[in-house]
């Protein structure tokens, strides 16, 4: 028996043990269990699943008195079932599904693939296209770290750009720009968590509406942007990269490549991305928007996306999409349809996992919430520390929970039902509360970004063709400077009430002096 499963064996066991212990005692304290098993057991297992399961799991055995009888149907019972009710956590499933299969329909369209052959002549002309592209693969973090990494390769070594280069372009615009855009298929994940935990500290709000706010304040996914900005087109290297960059050549010219005989139209790429948004925000006022529609103002714009048709739109939205790449798709030998069809299958397949712990994590919350699990951390933050430091010590915590366990998602299942309600718990109002939900998904990102254990960094390693490891360390010492600017520039000022653009902006400032004050990097002749 190896050691890592005796380990995990022994953490199996004491979660258990202590589940027990705490079901049978009074302490206030036992709340706070269920997160910790839930934290105990992914760092063990590496599987978000499993951990949020079993945290779910320890607190309804708690709120049973130790019955595990009793446990099992309560916690579906109680605390699935009651989520499945809401008609924002059905949107969610419908859309993530339907935009799990779009992203499949344009990758195999090879539009994708006809982008990246336009930028040619050199390393930071392909680079640049890698993050042209990373932006455009906008609606799915780990169809980004896929498509990026498969389509960029071969063109990435005649260019000369090292692969461990290009695997971290495509690590920096999956989970950073997924957890900013408008439409992805996080979204719908994010609103629910955002809405769960507004309800946990007693606010009614759209969460839409509170998304949208937190953006400028999501310091950790715009650092990781501009930083990327400075790596490509200054050749900022620091740390391990320095050196695979150079010892990376250009290769010579292959007759015929992968990329080359899937490459498409543009078109088949940027039609449905464009119907994708259009879609998005017509069908958001045509539905959301106070009668009449028109004249259409501030006030009915604002009301439209603060409307009950989120579900409604996101799902819809999709749909058309993937009806318009249905219909761009490119004839092949097998025809149009079977094989447009059989990649979305293959595409909403992908995205069976996440829909699974987003049903686990909707349940821990439930359970949390009935075990008074936020109130406890509130009166205990209100005792340790100030409102000011809150946004920080989030983000930290979300960060060393991300690193730890690979998950952004399961970060974000756990971190939710306990910031927001502490947050309000200390007497926080908006926007103070949108800071604390900005720095929830910064703090996932983290982890996401550049955890060993992270699904999107082994999923990128494989499409680059590089190992893990070295995909990390040459990674870790972007991540951790981004981190730094984060805090520094961002949620410590952002804490004590500085505007998350005047954070932005300053914070971006010192990233792109990083170069000069390290001294300078100047590229390669020809680069």
């Amino acid at each position: 028996m190896g050691a890592m499963t005796t380990h995990r064996i022994w953490v199996f066991t004491a979660v258990v043990a202590l589940t027990i212990l705490f079901a049978l005692t009074a302490l206030p304290v036992r709340s706070l269990w269920p997160p910790m098993a839930a934290l105990a057991v992914i760092i063990a297992t590496r599987h978000a699943l499993i951990g949020l399961l079993a945290g779910g799991f320890a607190g309804a055995f708690i709120i049973n008195s130790g019955d595990p009888v009793s446990a099992v149907p309560d916690l579906f019972v109680n605390h699935l079932i009651p989520s499945l009710e809401s008609p924002w956590k059905i949107g969610a499933i419908a859309f993530t599904f339907i935009l799990g299969g779009f992203a499949a329909i344009l990758e195999a369209g090879g539009g994708f693939t006809a982008l990246m052959r336009k930028f040619g002549g050199g390393r930071r002309n392909l680079e640049t296209g890698a993050v042209a592209l990373g932006i455009l693969c906008f609606f799915d973090g780990l169809a980004n770290s896929m498509v990026v990494g498969r389509v960029s390769r071969d063109l990435a070594d005649r260019a000369g750009t090292a692969r461990v280069k290009l695997a971290y372009i495509a690590d920096s615009t999956s989970s950073a720009v997924a957890c900013v855009a408008l439409v992805s298929t996080w979204i719908a994940f994010q609103l629910t968590m955002i809405a769960d935990a507004y309800e946990m500290a007693g606010r009614t709000v759209n969460p839409y509406g509170v998304f949208l706010e937190s953006l400028p304040y999501n310091f950790y996914c715009w650092f990781t942007l501009v930083l990327l900005f400075v790596a490509v087109r200054r050749q900022f290297h620091p740390g391990p990269m320095g050196q695979f960059v150079k010892e990376a050549v250009p290769t010579k010219q292959k007759a015929t490549t992968s990329a080359d005989k899937q490459a498409g139209s543009l078109m088949t790429a940027l039609i449905p991305l464009a119907v994708l948004m259009l879609s998005f925000f017509t069908l958001f006022i045509a539905l959301g928007s106070p009668r009449p529609v028109l004249p259409l103002t501030r006030d009915k714009l604002v009301a439209s996306f603060g409307s009950d048709a989120g579900p409604l739109v996101l799902v819809l939205a999709a749909s058309i999409a993937v009806l318009a790449a249905l219909l761009l798709f490119p004839k092949r030998s097998g025809g149009r349809l079977k094989p447009a069809a059989l990649a979305f299958v293959s595409g909403v397949r992908t995205m069976i996992g996440p829909i699974f712990i987003l049903l686990a994590a909707w349940m821990m919350g439930s359970v949390l919430n009935e075990l008074g699990t936020a109130a406890l951390i509130s009166r205990l933050a209100t005792e340790t520390s100030s409102l000011a430091m809150l946004p920080a010590l989030t983000f930290l915590t979300g960060a060393a929970i991300s690193f730890s366990t690979g998950t952004s998602w399961g970060t974000m299942g756990l971190l939710f039902p306990l910031a927001v309600p502490a947050a309000a718990g200390m007497g926080a109002e908006d926007p103070f509360l949108a800071i604390i939900v900005a720095a929830v998904f910064s703090g996932a990102v983290f982890g996401d970004h550049c955890s060993p254990f992270s699904d999107t960094t082994i999923v990128t390693s494989i499409s680059c063709g590089v190992e893990p490891h070295d995909h990390v360390r040459t990674q870790i010492p972007y991540a951790l400077i981004t981190a730094t600017v984060t805090i520094v520039f961002g949620f410590l000022p952002a804490g004590w009430g500085l505007p998350g653009y005047i954070s932005l902006l300053l914070g971006a400032i010192v990233i792109l002096m990083l170069p000069r004050l390290a001294g300078g990097q100047s590229p390669k002749k020809g680069a």
